[in-house]
């Protein structure tokens, strides 16, 4: 049987590019939603409605697909989650009513949601720990370039096609998909009848050489571990200020700039530009401070430090843009420091447990991080009743927030010894 070099960065290249429709999929309501609302005679509060059906059920199935993940493995697990995403975005274009869309949304959501505990579930058993952040890294570049391909693609489409159209067509993506993934990806490191054995001696590289508990902790064992508060607490904080521009962004540029479908479609991306640049970047730095001897203790904290400190100013600064061009230069800027910390945050699950586990625990963080976007999604039409300025500022409040708790809680940074039941 022919071996395939270097096989690892086949598989989180596929995962980068399944993210990046997920992104596309995920980001089409509320490019299109200016038009679709005119259209159909919709609000922003029942907007924000729609959009708490996606975040709910991508809640619930953050810890149900991380769980799976766990059970099936990652091959098959992406498998379910992205049949049920594309097949619901397709039907997005038959939608007529708030209840179409929430119930749609509510099913896009359960899919989408899966990526997120597979991915981290995948770098753990494909990648050593030296270069796991910068595979989450490639992973979450590929969440900002499906941003940034996003908004032109969708505005194109729907000024050519119409949004009804629009939504089918973006869902045959990640069916397509699915194709090179059953072909690629026939199993782990331990399995694969591709792989070669310099790559599989390279990821065990740096594993502990001490015993671990290696089955599939249930969740209320999860839960009695401090270093689980480490993942779920500061996502807890820091992934709103992620969703403020997912969910929000198209509506800010049409409220704030009287910006239509196409002008979104212009300005839109250029936020993501800097998200992609924080996701690469930060994956890449710690990983290369743990080459150079850095604990991973020292190398992620550090990372999460240094991004939460870009993060913050243009946050502030952000409430006092007058141009659209200002206001989209300083997210890129938020966004880069955002995913420079978010990127680390996301690798503990495979700093802390084994392969078995990993997926339900970044499952448990998921979940966590969907109920803090919840809470802050219900609270922006208030806020945003005059002007933006009070969105701005919440987002500064969670930044120190999520700092400060993942320092409470996740004490050294290393693999948890536990005992074989």
């Amino acid at each position: 049987m022919k071996k395939v070099k270097g096989l690892r960065w086949y598989i989180i290249s596929l995962i980068g590019l399944v993210t990046v429709i997920n992104y596309i999929d995920r980001n089409a309501l509320a490019i299109m939603w200016p038009s679709i609302a005119g259209e159909l005679g919709l609000t922003k509060d029942q907007y924000a409605v729609i959009v708490t059906c996606f975040m709910v059920a991508y809640a619930i199935s953050q810890s149900v697909s991380g769980k799976i993940y766990d059970l099936i493995g990652t091959r098959l697990g992406f498998v379910f989650s992205i049949v049920i995403w594309s097949l619901s975005s397709g039907f997005h274009g038959l939608s007529t009513n708030i209840f179409s869309f929430g119930a749609l949304r509510s099913a896009l959501g359960f899919g989408e949601a899966g990526n997120w505990p597979g991915a981290t579930k995948s770098n753990a058993e494909w990648f050593p720990a030296k270069e796991r952040a910068l595979a989450q890294g490639i992973f979450n570049a590929g969440a900002s370039i499906g941003a940034v391909i996003s908004a032109p693609l969708i505005a194109f489409l729907y000024l050519t096609l119409g949004w009804r159209l629009t939504f089918p067509i973006i869902a045959s993506f990640g069916l397509l998909w699915l194709i090179p993934w059953l072909i690629i990806n026939k199993g782990t490191p331990k399995t694969h009848p591709w792989i070669t054995d310099e790559e599989k001696e390279h990821i065990n590289s740096g594993l502990p050489v001490a015993v671990t508990d290696d089955r599939v902790l249930k969740w209320k064992e999860l839960l009695k571990l401090r270093q689980t508060y480490a993942v779920i607490v500061p996502r807890f904080f820091f992934d709103p200020i992620w969703w403020m521009f997912v969910s929000w962004l198209p509506i800010y540029l049409n409220e704030q700039f009287k910006f239509d479908v196409k002008q979104i479609g212009m300005f839109a991306w250029v936020p993501y530009v800097g998200s992609a640049a924080g996701s690469l970047t930060g994956g890449w730095i710690s990983g290369n401070w743990i080459k150079k001897g850095w604990t991973v203790n020292k190398a992620r904290k550090t990372a999460i430090v240094i991004g939460s400190i870009i993060c913050l100013p243009p946050l502030i600064l952000s409430a006092y843009a007058q141009t659209p061009l200002m206001a989209v230069l300083l997210m890129a800027v938020i966004l880069f420091g955002f995913q420079f910390s978010i990127n680390n945050i996301q690798t503990l699950p495979s700093d802390f447990l084994t392969g078995k586990s990993v997926g339900s625990l970044a499952g448990l963080g998921g979940t966590a991080a969907v109920f803090g976007v919840l809470m802050t999604m219900w609270l922006v039409p208030t806020l945003t009743k005059t002007d933006w300025f009070y969105f701005f500022m919440m987002g500064a409040i969670l930044v120190p927030l999520g700092l400060a708790s993942l320092f409470f809680f996740a004490g050294n940074i290393k693999k948890i010894e536990l005992t074989k039941k």
